[in-house]
């Protein structure tokens, strides 16, 4: 299958290709929308599409480095493997599904292929060892070969700014299934019909409904939708079974330091458990105010945030 050329992206500045990508959904997309990535949700990437809120700001500073690493990335892949790759600059169109865009970083020259080049730190390399994939970027592929009808693909890192991986990636069309029905979804029941995703329980939602709501309107009183009375009933019943587990929990941590006693270090099975001695420095700030409260009032810091709470009234 050969993709359709939605528009050629050489002469294009940041701001019109962010443009063109409210479009469709692009490979970066992929993951917030089947819930898999750690700092974006669908939610945001709905809001993105209808225009309501902009992608993430990127300043020129990070546009320029990662345009050079990405440059050394692929040219680094081109000297360990032999294969020429040379760039796609256009956003590509799945034939079938046009809402499905794509915007390649490379090709790979006689192969029904691409790459995808990455840098990432240090922290993360845990998530290439042995044959592993980071999730996130392997949905990404997988939807680049299904805009593409590509064959397979490669994924290139620089990881830490000083180690160097490349893998395969073939093409996986169960995966594909699941990701075109996931996007098919998002596309026609959210984007177009103009009805929000509804957010989940991740860091990036949790974080996404902080930084969007940050102060609250003194004052402001709302009545909810009926159905949050249920969802509410449910919150509570979760925290009572939360307290439960977490009551579980102490108790068999409390029964194996007591079978340690005096012991730093215990063995059971293939467990190795350890209760070991540690010291740290803190603050009395109860202490500092009371002895010293003019430096306490110069180095005191004001943090502004929403309590949450849900209380039952009559």
């Amino acid at each position: 299958m050969q993709a359709n050329v939605l528009i050629k992206t050489i002469d294009l500045s940041h701001e019109e290709w962010l443009k063109w990508r409210q479009k469709g959904i692009g490979g970066s997309d992929v993951a917030a929308i089947l819930g898999i990535n750690k700092y974006k949700t669908a939610f945001e990437v709905y809001l993105e599409k209808l225009g309501e809120i902009e992608e993430k700001e990127i300043d020129n500073e990070f546009i320029y480095w990662g345009n050079v690493l990405e440059n050394i990335v692929a040219k680094e892949f081109e000297k360990r493997t032999g294969k020429k790759v040379r760039r796609k600059n256009q956003i590509l169109q799945n034939k079938d599904y046009p809402f499905m865009i794509a915007n390649l970083d490379r090709v790979i020259v006689g192969e029904n292929a691409l790459l995808e080049c990455k840098t990432t730190s240090a922290y993360n390399k845990n998530e290439w060892e042995d044959e592993e994939v980071p999730a996130n970027y392997l949905v990404q592929v997988q939807h680049y070969l299904a805009v593409t009808g590509y064959e397979k693909g490669y994924i290139a890192c620089l990881i830490g700014g000083n180690k160097f991986i490349w893998k395969e990636i073939e093409r996986d069309d169960e995966l594909i299934e699941i990701i075109i029905e996931a996007e098919k979804k998002f596309w026609h029941e959210h984007v177009l019909k103009g009805i929000p995703p509804i957010l989940d329980g991740s860091s990036a939602a949790e974080k996404y409904v902080k930084e969007r709501f940050k102060k609250a309107k003194e004052g402001l009183e709302i009545a909810l939708k009926s159905e949050y009375k249920d969802k509410i009933s449910r919150y509570f019943q979760l925290k009572n079974e939360i307290k439960e587990k977490e009551e579980e929990l102490k108790a068999i941590e409390n029964q194996i330091k007591n079978e340690l006693g005096e012991a730093e270090k215990g063995q059971v099975g293939n467990y190795e458990i350890v209760w070991k001695n540690y010291s740290s420095n803190r603050i009395d700030t109860k202490l500092l105010k009371e002895k010293y409260p003019e430096i306490y009032n110069k180095v005191i810091k004001t943090l502004n945030y929403r309590k949450f709470q849900i209380k039952e009234v009559m």
